[in-house]
């Protein structure tokens, strides 16, 4: 079974998207199909922490055969502690997309099924592809389904929207993939273990790996994204629909980042570490700021989940144990928490037919149940002790502590104002004088299936924030390899890397 797990997660959902395809499009048996097709596969991705031995870090559940003979491309996968949560929270992720649908999707709901389960194909391949180039290939196709559903399920301007994300996320593409032929044409490999001890020793002079990086970091940065390059976020998460809103809250390129940017070119990541860290802070600030003065919920959630974004990327390029740590562990807890106030947010517009902020008001008393979950996953976004996104913020912050204190005041600063800002939303939205919207619209609060949704994700919260180290302990294993090798650069000297060992010692 080990040997399979990992093969049996990519194709399930790309067979049940292409039954879905078959099915006629007709009452809800696209939506049931794909119900089923994602539990199925949540399951199996369980079958990944049940089974990963946590004493022996490393690539686990590897396979690895030859698919392509010239050039030499692999059908290489395999997780370690770093992509193995990363899998089960799409696992997750998908039924609670499909139930997050259910009575948003009312048109060609075969075609948005389909391209759901296709999307989350795409993502499987992403976080357990080993092969660089099969690695890109799931990293383009990522970007097909969400540019077409944006297209078609557009809340106002849906085929600007998907434009403007499609030639953001694609034209930084290209470079990536010249950088990946580059790696291919000096070391014969696509292999990323291969090429990561290839880099090592030397096998790619110095002066080209300079751009090889940027390459890779500039695809990874637009997807992320770290401002500037966040052009196409706001508009995307206004008009994207629920389930695909969760799809680029940044998973994809934070994850790139530490993969490929950091694992296979820690010194030219080393040595563009600061700009990236006051990138982050900057990002951090400005999105909190802008976050403060929306007027609309969902492009207030795109500038709140940017100013998140960019605490963890500080994280990743503080270059400590404990940031990569915090920084891997904040992945899911603001997926997580995107996703349940992205399903709050869509229950809110499904309800009272506008995103504005300002026509609300008063909800509390009316929708009691609604109001009691947005408050309970705002807190954890705001990073209250005992829910799960205080332990990324504090393990981050005190790591750049480490590094240097005026950033990390200025990212502590950025936390602060998220407090702000989420409060601001609570009260205008659900506390405060009743709206006249509110009160001409019937009340109805969150169903049976929107709760079977949204409590299971609030209790998982409090697990995450009070029990940590049934995630942490399995994360600790992958950035430790990281760690010690950029310390061997530093001893060695190698490229004159501004990195000692001391600086990547743990401060626990």
């Amino acid at each position: 079974m080990d040997s399979m797990i990992l093969t049996l997660i990519l194709l399930a959902p790309l067979a049940g998207a292409i039954l879905v395809a078959l099915l006629p499009d007709r009452s809800k048996l696209p939506a049931w199909l794909a119900l089923i097709t994602t539990l199925i596969t949540f399951g199996l991705t369980l079958h990944l922490p049940a089974h990963y031995d946590a004493a022996h870090p490393g690539f686990q559940f590897v396979v690895n055969k030859p698919w392509i003979e010239n050039p030499a491309i692999f059908y290489h996968v395999g997780v370690d502690g770093l992509s193995l949560w990363l899998v089960v929270l799409v696992g997750l992720l998908g039924p609670i997309g499909v139930l997050a649908s259910w009575k948003s999707i009312q048109r060609r709901e075969k075609v948005y099924y389909s391209l759901f389960l296709l999307q989350q194909t795409a993502m499987y391949g992403v976080f357990i592809s080993l092969d660089l180039m099969v690695y890109y290939g799931f990293w383009e196709l990522s970007l097909v389904p969400m540019a077409i559903l944006i297209a078609m399920y557009g809340r106002k301007n849906g085929s600007a929207a998907a434009t403007k994300f499609f030639l953001f996320t694609f034209i930084p593409s290209a470079p990536l993939l010249v950088a990946i032929l580059y790696l291919y044409a000096r070391t014969g490999t696509f292999d990323f273990t291969q090429l990561r001890t290839d880099v090592a020793v030397g096998a790619v002079p110095a002066s080209a790996l300079f751009w090889v990086a940027l390459a890779f970091l500039f695809a990874f940065a637009v997807k992320v994204p770290v401002f500037p390059l966040h052009g196409w976020l706001a508009d995307t998460f206004s008009e994207a629909p629920v389930a695909m809103a969760m799809v680029v809250a940044g998973k994809l390129g934070l994850y790139s980042m530490l993969r490929f940017h950091v694992g296979l070119f820690p010194i030219q990541a080393h040595n563009i570490a600061p700009l990236l860290i006051a990138l982050g802070v900057i990002g951090i600030l400005y999105g909190a700021c802008l976050a403060l003065v929306q007027r609309d919920y969902w492009r207030f959630l795109a500038f709140a989940a940017m100013s998140h974004l960019g605490l963890i990327t500080v994280g990743i390029y503080g270059f400590t144990l404990t940031g990569w740590t915090g920084a891997t562990y904040q992945i899911l807890n603001n997926e997580l928490i995107d996703a349940a106030l992205f399903v709050l947010a869509g229950a809110l517009e499904i309800r009272y037919a506008t995103s504005q902020i300002a026509a609300h008001g008063g909800l509390a008393n009316r929708v009691p149940r609604l109001a009691t979950l947005f408050v309970i996953v705002s807190l954890a976004m705001i990073g209250l002790p005992m829910l799960n996104g205080f332990i990324g913020e504090f393990l981050i912050l005190s790591s750049t502590f480490t590094v240097s204190h005026s950033w990390a005041i200025a990212a502590t600063v950025g936390v602060i104002l998220s407090a702000a800002y989420m409060l601001w939303m609570i009260q205008r939205i659900f506390y405060g004088t009743e709206s006249k919207l509110a009160a001409e619209t019937p009340a109805h609060d969150l169903h049976f299936g929107e709760q079977l949704v949204l409590w299971p994700v609030a209790v998982l919260l409090l697990i995450m924030g009070v029990v940590p180290n049934l995630w942490l302990r399995t994360i600790e294993t992958a950035p430790k390899p990281i760690v010690l090798q950029q310390a061997r650069f530093a001893d060695q000297n190698i490229d004159q890397p501004a990195v000692t060992p001391a600086s990547v010692e743990v401060q626990r």
